[in-house]
């Protein structure tokens, strides 16, 4: 679909994919990038980068393809549904579950789930392969997600991330005793230059990353703490635990190798989520339980002491 913008005197000097997610009201920003990288928005007949400022009187003009039906195998799989309706469903994502297909992971996802439980009733927005998922967590952390049926929730829960307004609150075991009893790690995120898997934090050019801890119990040699994210890079609790000491218990790429307690990877839980309803603009906040591995760890640091 060819669609065309003529900049007004008022738009001049405004950059190029802010102009166009302003215009196009149902794509995201990173969508309105991605359509400019690969050569599908022109000014003036040329194409050029997203940072480029309009003048008044430029001609845009952007090719959105038509969406492609998603080339995703739809799988049984058993969901812990925590919350459902027309427009949402959240869910308590398993330690082990990868979020969306990628090389390595085509089937056993969430979205794999999701496409036989939801359909075709999943949001577009995000591509082929992330039918509805507007926040990811990792692999081997547990809890809870909300996915998006509906491309306007989509975009509503999209803008809640951007402006740092949806509730994150995460459980974590951390190595070491923490002597604050609350702190604040403000540093930013961008990926390892020298191990393009990992992320690394104090990167001058890395994203602002912002989280919060507070102490819940102290055990003989880590501590039990709640984070609550004001926004959410890549890794960013497990990285930000581990550049001030104490990373998370089990999580073998940014703390210790080896573990006495035979943990898959890291201990980390997203136990709440709380966000404005896309539909109604009502708060709504959703809460995970603790899984079984992570309770019955509490448990024996609480025996030892």
């Amino acid at each position: 679909m060819i669609t065309q913008f003529q900049a007004d005197p008022a738009e001049a000097g405004t950059r190029l994919d802010v102009f166009l997610a302003g215009a196009m009201a149902e794509m995201t920003r990173s969508h309105v990038q991605k359509l400019i990288e690969e050569g599908r928005v022109t000014v003036n007949g040329t194409a050029v980068k997203g940072n480029r400022k309009l003048k008044a009187g430029d001609s845009i003009v952007c090719d959105v393809p038509d969406p492609k039906p998603a080339e995703i195998t739809a799988e049984e799989i058993p969901l812990d549904i925590l919350y459902e309706d027309d427009d949402v469903i959240l869910v308590n994502k398993p330690k082990g579950m990868v979020v969306h297909p990628a090389a390595g992971h085509e089937s056993g996802t969430l979205v794999n789930a999701l496409m036989f439980h939801c359909g075709d009733r999943l949001s577009g927005i995000n591509g082929i392969l992330r039918p509805g998922i507007v926040h990811r967590i990792d692999r081997d952390t547990t809890g809870v997600l909300v996915i998006c049926k509906n491309d306007a929730a989509h975009l509503s829960l999209a803008e809640q991330l951007k402006e740092h307004s949806i509730t994150r609150k995460y459980r974590a075991i951390v190595s070491g005793v923490l002597k604050e009893d609350e702190g604040t790690v403000d540093s930013p995120i961008a990926r390892d230059p020298k191990d393009r898997k990992k992320m690394k934090c104090g990167m001058p050019e890395g994203r602002r990353a912002v989280t919060h801890y507070r102490v819940l119990r102290r055990f003989r040699n880590c501590t039990y703490i709640e984070c609550q994210l004001e926004t959410g890079r890549t890794h960013q609790i497990r990285v930000h635990m581990a550049s001030i000491g104490h990373p998370v218990l089990g999580d073998q790429v940014y703390g210790a190798a080896k573990n006495p307690y035979h943990l898959e990877g890291q201990t980390l839980h997203a136990m709440v989520l709380g966000f404005r309803h896309p539909r109604t603009g009502e708060y709504m906040e959703f809460t995970a339980p603790l899984p079984a591995y992570f309770s019955k760890l509490l448990e024996t640091f609480t025996k030892q002491e």
